[in-house]
């Protein structure tokens, strides 16, 4: 009877206790997504650290890191810092990390840190960075390129410092909207060029370091940053130090082209500045490159000597200028007398110092226009002002910004090109000839010289509209535009010379083996093009449609680096049918259905004719071909239906290659080929997706087994694996 009471006692006691544990469960339960949210790390920025691990060649010592899966903020991967789930701070300096930045971390959204200084990092900087940013040092890493444009939408930078890399061009114009950014370290590289105009709208900048590069121009957009401390030593710079330069803490300026002596006297009439002082002099900087305080002990030195002595020769000064300017307002005074008319023509009231002032002026731009001057210097950057530029018919033509590339005169052109003779002509377009240009300081440039009946008369116009937008397209795969002319009606474009022949040329026409390209060019070719379309589609604002994309356009240089020309110039040919019959009558085969039907040409038909020039690549063989059999004649129609049967496609390959490529490499180019010329525009894959597809290809291929002895840059191939790229 007991033991039936206490089994009664807890069975009730169960059941009372089951309503507390099983709610008890369901608050545990409802926790776990909760919990399980608070450890894991955002998907995007998880797969953006996977993609950079894998383009880093998957370093053991990013202890914790993972090419896929992982758990970056719950696991506490190295260097990595997290603010619930979004990656705030990836800090990996100084580990010795080798290979490229990959091309995901864009989707790093939170990411206001980032510190891959002190690295072995190389390729370009990706196009797309995280947008929101505070801190980026990228320094002393083997970087190329230029700074990409996306810095200019990292609107809340306030500490950039690229230095000790191997960038070149002129810097990227990108700073415009950079209120927050006080520090700038661009040392230690290859930049060219003028330093850029908005540097000057940095209110915020108290440190610039540019030294040790090949910038040239004046430090005049420097004038009035509020600046502690710049160095900009050991550069081209030139013309005199501004003086508010001059009074900075920490100035340093040796190694430089600065014109010696004070600077120019302002004009008659016109008081100093306030509060200016006397210019420093210049042993000053060399002195502080090496020694700040032997720079502090000689201006104490010279305190008390520099006082009387500059009060006494700015008197002597001040007498001289007066005396002079005295008597040549006398001259001036005389020689007006003489020469006013007394026949009555003129009254004396019509005698306008503005009208002598505009007769003056038109004299001069007669003498300047002559074509029998010779300047075979490259004239300086000319920024035509918007209120002085005219149409060929007389009318003011606005520009929506100013033309920052260099204005070049007929003369200078003609002497470089040897009045442009047959022998210095390079290539030939629908527009007109290209010319080999060599000036007389050495420099090789190429000059594209536009037929007047090519444009009509309001394309004419819109001439130096497509000038001004063409010069602000900078990208390592682009060819640059390096000026114009527009002198006697002329219409000339000077662009980078790239001396090494079109992909065209070597793919189908050249004899010599040293030029061939092997399967790894070819891919790096594909890549780099790639990267040049994605940037006009893509990074340029508005997006820049080519329009006349081909081999014959991708230019490559000693190290079959490609580079596209011709960006930009279908601003001159209007999107109409009119185009079938002039720009691309050369370029049937390259075209994309769209444009045969409607003449309609959009950034997918770009993205059409880059998969024709990537089956170029593969095959070695022309879009168009008459020679071969009629089911063969077009490339597109012949290889589409290969391009999924692996043993049509290795028979499709170029038998130039020996069959040295590999298998799966050859593959994924084909899987890439068949997305980008599909029929349908709508299909066809954006120009930042193939460079993705390109970019793992490329990175796959380079986790392939290697050979360090062979340096060839061809694959080989085992008697159990397939051909292993050992380049890439």
């Amino acid at each position: 009877m007991a033991m039936k009471n206490h089994m009664i006692f807890l069975h009730s006691s169960f059941f009372h206790f089951l309503p507390s544990f099983f709610f008890f469960f369901l608050v545990v339960v409802s926790l776990i997504p909760v919990l399980l949210v608070q450890a894991n790390t955002d998907a995007n920025d998880a797969q953006s650290l996977q993609v950079l691990y894998g383009a880093l060649n998957n370093p053991p010592q990013l202890t914790g890191w993972k090419s896929s899966g992982g758990d970056p903020c719950g696991e506490s991967w190295m260097g990595v810092k997290c603010d619930g789930s979004a990656v705030v701070s990836l800090e990996i300096s100084g580990l010795g990390l080798n290979g490229s930045m990959g091309y995901l971390l864009s989707n790093l959204m939170s990411l206001k840190t980032l510190d891959l200084s002190n690295n072995k990092i190389h390729d370009t900087i990706p196009f797309q960075m995280p947008p929101n940013l505070t801190t980026l040092n990228l320094a002393r890493n083997n970087l190329s390129g230029n700074l990409p444009y996306s810095i200019s939408n990292m609107v809340s930078l306030t500490y950039l410092n690229v230095s000790g890399n191997s960038l070149t061009q002129q810097i990227a114009d990108v700073f415009s909207n950079h209120t927050a950014l006080g520090t700038i370290d661009l040392s230690y590289n290859n930049f060219s060029g003028d330093l850029p105009s908005s540097l000057s709208s940095l209110s915020n900048l108290s440190t610039l370091q540019v030294q040790n590069n090949q910038l040239t121009g004046t430090l005049n957009p420097l004038v009035n940053l509020p600046l502690d401390n710049l160095n900009v030593a050991n550069n081209q710079f030139s013309g005199w130090i501004p003086q508010e330069l001059l009074t900075l803490p920490n100035f340093v300026y040796n190694g430089n082209s600065f014109d010696n002596g004070p600077a120019p006297p302002p004009p008659p009439f016109t008081p100093p500045p306030p509060g200016t002082p006397a210019k420093r002099n210049h042993s000053r900087s060399a002195g502080s490159a090496h020694s700040p305080q032997g720079s502090e002990k000689e201006t104490s030195h010279g305190k008390k000597n520099s006082k009387s002595v500059g009060t006494l020769l700015g008197v002597v000064l001040s007498v001289a200028f007066l005396l002079v300017f005295g008597l040549l307002a006398l001259l001036f005074c005389k020689r007006k007398w003489k020469t006013k008319p007394s026949n009555g023509r003129m009254s004396a009231g019509s005698v306008s110092n503005g009208r002598e002032k505009v007769n003056t002026e038109v004299q001069e731009q007669r003498v300047v226009g002559m074509p029998t001057i010779v300047d075979v210097k490259t004239p300086p950057p000319e920024n035509v002002p918007v209120d002085k530029v005219y149409g060929k018919n007389g009318s003011l033509k606005r520009l929506k910004s100013p033309i920052t590339a260099t204005s070049y005169t007929v003369a200078s052109l003609q002497t470089a090109t040897n009045s442009f003779s047959q022998e210095n002509i390079v290539g030939e377009g629908s527009l007109g000839r290209v010319y080999k240009a060599e000036f007389s300081n050495g420099k090789v440039l190429a000059i594209k010289k536009i037929d007047n009946s090519a444009l009509s008369l309001q394309e004419e116009d819109n001439f130096l509209e497509a000038v001004s937008n063409m010069s602000r397209l900078r990208h390592p795969n682009i060819v640059s535009l390096a000026g114009y002319c527009t002198e006697h009606g002329q219409r000339l474009l000077v662009y980078e010379y790239i001396g090494n022949g079109s992909l065209h040329d070597i793919l189908h026409y050249t004899e010599d083996g040293s030029k061939k390209l092997s399967w790894n060019s070819r891919v790096r070719v594909a890549l780099g093009t790639a990267r040049a379309l994605e940037y006009l589609h893509e990074v340029c604002l508005p997006s820049v449609v080519h329009r006349n994309f081909k081999s014959a356009n991708i230019l490559l240089d000693e190290e079959f680096n490609p580079h596209l020309s011709d960006c930009g110039l279908a601003a001159l040919t209007p999107n109409t049918e009119r185009q079938v019959s002039t720009q691309m009558v050369g370029s049937f085969g390259y075209s994309a259905p769209e444009f045969a039907l409607s003449g309609i040409y959009t950034t997918k038909s770009d993205v059409y004719s880059f998969g024709v020039v990537m089956l170029e690549l593969l095959s070695g063989r022309k879009p168009l071909d008459s020679s071969r059999p009629r089911s063969e004649q077009s490339l597109v129609r012949w290889a589409t239906p290969q391009l999924h049967d692996i043993d049509a496609l290795s028979k499709m390959v170029d038998p130039t290659l020996n069959g040295m490529y590999p298998a799966k490499s050859l593959s994924r180019f084909a899987d890439v080929i068949a997305l980008c010329v599909q029929p349908e525009p709508e299909f066809r894959p954006p120009m930042s997706e193939v460079v993705q597809a390109l970019v793992r290809l490329v990175q796959r291929a380079g986790g392939s087994k290697r050979r360090s002895s062979d340096d060839s840059g061809f694959g080989y191939k085992t008697p159990d694996h397939d051909t292993i790229d050992i380049s890439i």
